[in-house]
């Protein structure tokens, strides 16, 4: 197969831990041609189908050096057998754009992963909201009382921006409501932005899990994502333990539940974010946690993917 990945700049990734890296090197050892360009090297013009600038790598098997390029020119997307969507958050204007891009693509004859629409139709945080009976108590709101009058009923609550990233602006609010005022100003600005509320859940002390979900179906392991030196994040990008361990019943319970709709809507890869029992978030841009998996058990997490990918481009 001939590969597009659309990434951040490849001199930007940390290979020892990159997912997007781990895909590629997956696909290389099964025999497939791996191209790559960045979202702001995709144009279209009337008449013509999107293209995009687009370097064709060969990964050498080095620590630092660890690609060549072997052509770089103008291609269309359609040219390719799968074009995989890999540029990280923030789910910025820009993104938002690519994904339009993307879509056109599409309509060009181009297969993409994640599918653009998908893309857009499952923002992380809010993408939970479909599915109540496999999360914790939630608001979603602007209004500074509605925050307030949930604090009053759960005591010890969570709040964050919709846009956030990486645990960025992740709040906790214990039962003395210390701040809390100061917080609703920080995150919703006078009531012009949007946040969440979430009923804190204690579980987190024994990781904020990544399950993922490839081809609707669930990768035996998860990340669980502990949080260290008194942080109540678990997030791998400010400090948390990365530690890989087998689905809980209830983990499988809710990826096998869940697995089967998303993949359906075109999501070939998914991070579920469980903590306890209760699904937080349901991550669709980038998912990660491919190595840190296989680096603990040995299962590969991105042989499984690029499986799944053959299976999806074969039918």
């Amino acid at each position: 197969m001939n590969l597009l990945f659309v990434a951040d700049p490849l001199e930007s990734f940390r290979i020892y831990k990159d997912t997007s890296f781990a895909m590629m090197r997956a696909a290389q050892r099964r025999g497939h041609r791996i191209g790559v360009c960045e979202p702001r090297q995709i144009s279209w013009r009337r008449g013509a189908p999107v293209q995009a600038d687009v370097s064709t790598i060969t990964l050498t098997g080095e620590a630092h050096a660890w690609y060549k390029i072997d052509s770089a020119s103008r291609l269309s997307l359609n040219g390719f057998d799968a074009v995989i969507m890999r540029k990280d958050p923030p789910f910025d204007s820009e993104y938002f754009y690519a994904t339009h891009l993307l879509e056109q693509a599409e309509r060009d004859g181009a297969r993409v992963f994640n599918k653009p629409r998908a893309l857009r139709d499952h923002p992380e945080k809010l993408a939970i909201l479909e599915f109540p009976e496999f999360i914790g108590p939630t608001l979603v709101t602007r209004a500074e009382q509605d925050v307030r009058d949930f604090h009053a009923q759960h005591r010890d609550i969570i709040l964050k921006p919709l846009d956030g990233m990486g645990g960025t602006g992740i709040f906790r609010v214990r039962d003395d409501a210390l701040n809390l005022g100061a917080i609703i100003e920080t995150l919703n600005q006078g009531g012009a932005r949007t946040l969440m509320v979430q009923k804190f859940l204690p579980d987190i002390v024994h990781g904020d899990k990544r399950v993922l979900v490839i081809g609707g179906k669930p990768v035996p392991y998860c990340l669980a994502r502990i949080p260290q030196g008194g942080e109540v994040r678990g997030n791998l990008a400010v400090g948390g333990k990365g530690v890989a361990q087998a689905l809980s019943e209830r983990d499988r319970f809710i990826a096998e539940s869940l697995g089967p709709t998303l993949h359906a809507r075109g999501l070939l890869l998914v991070g579920l974010d469980v903590i306890g029992q209760s699904l937080t978030e349901i991550n669709v841009t980038s998912p990660t946690c491919f190595q840190e998996i296989f680096d603990q058990t040995g299962f590969d997490v991105a042989e499984m993917f690029v499986l799944a990918l053959e299976q999806i481009l074969a039918s």
